[in-house]
């Protein structure tokens, strides 16, 4: 292979930039951006104010027990147009005439949908600022907390980015996708009906275990390989997804 080859088999990463600008643009320019960002703080804030002046309790604990179950069903509503519109509409054909690569397209669209939950996340740093007002707050857990979640916002976003990658309807590839956030949150619930062998082994795959020990502010190598490799998955199967449409 002679070097002009070798540079256009090499993906251009600014195509991944030019794809992710455009689909964060789309989210602010429509109601989609905004409406899951008002909800999902609407719903966070009432139960962080309900744990503060009901419960009489001064901490994030309930919120980063709270988010996790939220994501599953904001995430799926995020994710299911990305590919799934694409497809319906025939603009990925449109797309994948431009020299673009499928995993370009998959990860600009992957990044734009993980930096809108980022940007709905920053908003709940006031309930961190209320809280240190209040008294003394373990900064450990706090920053464990907000690590966990963008890893695990992180992995949903991948695994709905899959679910729409297989259907044109956006329904089913909600549905789809909150099915598999749901089997990756609850794998290590049902830990009480397995044998002693397998136990293990579920809970590794299980999302909540590697996230309750982030969360609580213990940093292992472990867990950050578990949510990156699960990422890693999931978007080399959205990418082997979209190569189908070649075969």
């Amino acid at each position: 292979m002679n070097k002009k080859n070798i540079i256009k088999a090499v993906p251009d990463l600014s195509n991944t930039g030019i794809i992710f600008r455009k689909e964060l643009s789309s989210y602010f320019n429509s109601a989609v951006a905004y409406v899951v960002i008002v909800v999902f703080l609407a719903i966070i804030g009432w139960f962080y104010v309900n744990s503060i002046f009901l419960v009489n309790i001064a901490s994030l604990r309930m919120m980063f027990e709270l988010v996790p179950l939220v994501f599953l069903f904001v995430v799926p509503a995020i994710t299911m147009r990305l590919l799934a519109e694409e497809k319906k509409a025939g603009t990925i054909e449109l797309l994948t005439t431009k020299p673009l690569h499928d995993w370009e397209i998959v990860m600009g669209k992957f990044f734009s949908a993980w930096v809108l939950i980022g940007l709905a996340l920053v908003p709940t740093l006031i309930y961190y600022i209320t809280v240190a007002f209040l008294g003394d707050i373990d900064n450990g857990p706090v920053i464990g907390g907000y690590l966990g979640l963008m890893l695990t916002a992180g992995v949903y976003v991948a695994v709905g980015l899959l679910a729409s990658s297989i259907t044109e309807n956006q329904i089913i590839a909600f549905i789809v996708g909150l099915l598999l956030m749901l089997a990756l949150f609850l794998m290590d619930k049902t830990l009480i009906f397995l044998p002693d062998f397998a136990s293990s082994i579920v809970e590794y795959i299980g999302i909540d275990y590697h996230y309750s020990s982030i969360s609580r502010g213990v940093i292992d190598s472990r867990d950050i390989i578990y949510f990156l490799s699960v990422i890693g998955f999931s978007l080399y199967l959205t990418v082997v997804s979209l190569e189908r449409r070649k075969w």
